[in-house]
């Protein structure tokens, strides 16, 4: 395994860690709610009166802000992606953590970062599940059984 030294950048990944966690728990202080994305774009698809202002605006902000980003930040601060899969391996993925999602109770940020902050086991073992199988795929993807 080889790291990218030049894009380890340890400060705004702190940053960026501190700003979730502070937003996680204004959430929750302030609204009584976790902050799961799949709890929150689930919450569109069945919609409870009231409920879909906020939701929309989290959405929206969300794809707001990496726009913003990409907007006014300097073009070399802005990294590309590069993905080494079909379109259709890609699709399957997304399907299958769709699936995984709705049989957790939750996504990887629903569980690791709103829940294990709660002390849930059941986000513990959520968690821990999530970890295991992704070292395992992977495992199995690099090296086979």
């Amino acid at each position: 395994m080889n790291l990218d030294w030049a894009h380890f950048t340890p400060g705004s990944s702190l940053a960026g860690g501190l700003l979730i966690g502070l937003s996680v728990a204004a959430f929750l202080l302030l609204n009584g709610r976790v902050l799961g994305i799949s709890g929150i774009l689930g919450g569109l698809l069945r919609p409870i009166k009231g409920d879909l202002g906020w939701r929309l605006a989290f959405l929206l902000g969300l794809l707001a802000s990496a726009w913003l980003t990409a907007f006014f930040m300097p073009a070399n601060w802005v990294l590309s992606a590069r993905i080494d899969a079909s379109e259709g391996a890609l699709m399957l993925a997304g399907l299958l953590v769709g699936l995984g999602t709705r049989y957790g109770s939750g996504c990887t940020s629903g569980h690791g970062v709103c829940g294990l902050s709660r002390l849930s086991p059941r986000s513990m073992v959520a968690t821990l599940t999530f970890m295991l199988m992704g070292f395992l795929v992977v495992y199995v993807l690099k090296h086979g059984f």
